[in-house]
C-alpha cells in the first residue's frame, strides 16, 4: 500500500522528524509543559522518521528508471 508510493513513505517521515525537532524546542521554551510521554513521543518519532526516510529513500531509488 505505502510501498507503491514512496513520496508518501517521505511526506510522512519529513513530518514526524519535524515533530520530534519542534517538540523539544517548545517545550525548551516553555509554550508545551515537559513530560515524560511528550518526551518519549519526541524521540520516538524523530527515530521512527529517520528510519521511514531511509525506507522511503530506498523505494524511491528502486522505482527509478534507469
Amino acid at each position: 500500500m505505502l510501498t507503491e508510493h514512496p513520496r508518501v513513505v517521505l511526506a510522512v517521515s519529513f513530518v514526524s522528524v519535524l515533530f520530534g525537532a519542534a517538540a523539544p524546542f517548545l517545550m525548551v521554551v516553555d509554550v508545551v509543559p515537559t513530560s515524560f510521554a511528550l518526551c518519549f513521543l519526541s524521540y520516538g518519532m524523530s527515530v521512527a522518521g529517520l528510519m521511514l526516510g531511509l525506507v522511503g529513500m530506498a523505494l524511491k531509488a528502486e522505482t527509478k528508471p534507469a
